[in-house]
């Protein structure tokens, strides 16, 4: 079991405190030719040296008995093009295609969205769909920063796999939209149960053969569901950072995940999450001795430093961005001083950073 990172006296450190200086032509625009070529810095939990590799050779970093755990959430085309009546162009963004906020008698659903215009749209305007206006969908109240919610005749879901693009995070520059290759990378091997509108990107380095050869080394897996959503896109506020939470994301661990856990530490073994929504899933399912149980529900915890780890034993992660809770979370498994030191390293030894970028192995 990890130990915990210590924090300071007064709480929770502020994002500013995990910032850090990254050059623009280290946001990786594209992956890997293929997906184990990227890059692997190993950062050795018991302060050993940090190593440097690809992740092709992840299996030389791991042990017969280890657990890998995996998210299967698989990325909705969640980006819509929409217009108004008048012909201004309008994105729409399904933040959770999955889960509406609330289903009208006549099987309409309300959507949380993010919403893209020249003009900031109002309650009681209507969005189209579809070269002939097929769909019509009403806004029926604004939130800040773009947040919205609209009535839609149909589910989100629907909309998505009709008309939707794959929502690439907004530093990938596609100007013409996302193309072909787009729909294939940013989505993971193992990619299973729909819902999410951004990728677990950990995963995303991860093949076949990649998988064959952990097996033969000893190592299993085991696969839970996070549905990336909103969270991912929102700067949390103070008031957030205060009270320890983030917005809630749907979570489901199997019973079979919470055995292979349990069964994996009573025999010795490592659980190792890949990426940081296993790691949110399996805290939030964990009970304070240690045991994972079988659990589905909306996850809202924030992992930060002095976070008392029952679940994992280690973790595989990209490179994030800056002034984040998903750096806040890779600092409270291995200590803030240490990851910055890590990624200026990464910097100086020019590795790829973000969704289509790097690796980092924390064990």
């Amino acid at each position: 079991m990890l130990p915990a990172a210590q924090k300071d006296n007064q709480g929770l450190r502020p994002l500013e405190m995990y910032d850090y200086e990254l050059p623009s032509e280290l946001i990786a625009q594209t992956p890997a030719k293929r997906r184990v070529q990227a890059r692997l810095m190993v950062l050795p939990l018991d302060g050993a040296e940090i190593q440097l590799g690809k992740v092709a050779w992840l299996p030389n970093f791991l042990k017969a008995g280890d657990l890998l755990v995996l998210n299967q959430t698989r990325v909705v085309p969640a980006r819509l093009k929409a217009r108004k009546p008048t012909g201004g162009a309008v994105e729409v963004l399904l933040l959770d295609p999955v889960h509406p906020r609330r289903v009208f008698e006549d099987g309409a659903q309300e959507l949380e969205v993010l919403l893209k215009s020249h003009r900031p749209m109002k309650p009681g305007e209507v969005l189209l769909l579809g070269q002939k206006a097929e769909y019509r969908l009403e806004v029926l109240e604004r939130g800040p920063k773009g947040r919205a919610w609209l009535k839609s005749p149909v589910s989100g879901l629907f909309l998505a796999e009709l008309f939707g693009q794959t929502p690439l995070p907004p530093y990938i520059k596609r100007p013409q939209g996302p193309d072909q290759s787009d729909l294939e990378r940013y989505q993971t091997v193992y990619a299973q149960e729909p819902g999410a509108v951004a990728a677990p990107t950990a995963g995303l380095h991860l093949s076949p053969e990649l998988f064959a050869a952990l097996a033969r080394r000893g190592v299993n897996t085991a696969r839970l569901t996070l549905h990336v959503g909103y969270g991912t896109f929102a700067e949390p506020s103070a008031d957030d950072l205060a009270r320890g939470k983030l917005h809630a994301e749907w979570v489901e661990v199997p019973d079979e995940t919470a055995r292979a856990i349990n069964d994996t530490r009573a025999k010795g073994g490592r659980v190792i999450a890949v990426g940081t929504t296993s790691v949110r899933s399996l805290e939030w399912a964990a009970a304070d001795n240690g045991i994972v149980q079988a659990k589905k529900g909306w996850c809202d915890i924030l992992i930060a430093e002095g976070h008392s780890f029952k679940a994992i034993d280690g973790l595989m992660t990209n490179f994030h961005l800056p002034r984040t809770t998903l750096l806040m979370l890779v600092a409270a498994i291995a200590g803030r001083e240490r990851i910055l030191d890590a990624y200026r390293l990464a910097v100086r030894e020019g590795f790829r950073f973000y969704s289509f970028g790097d690796a980092m192995l924390l064990v």
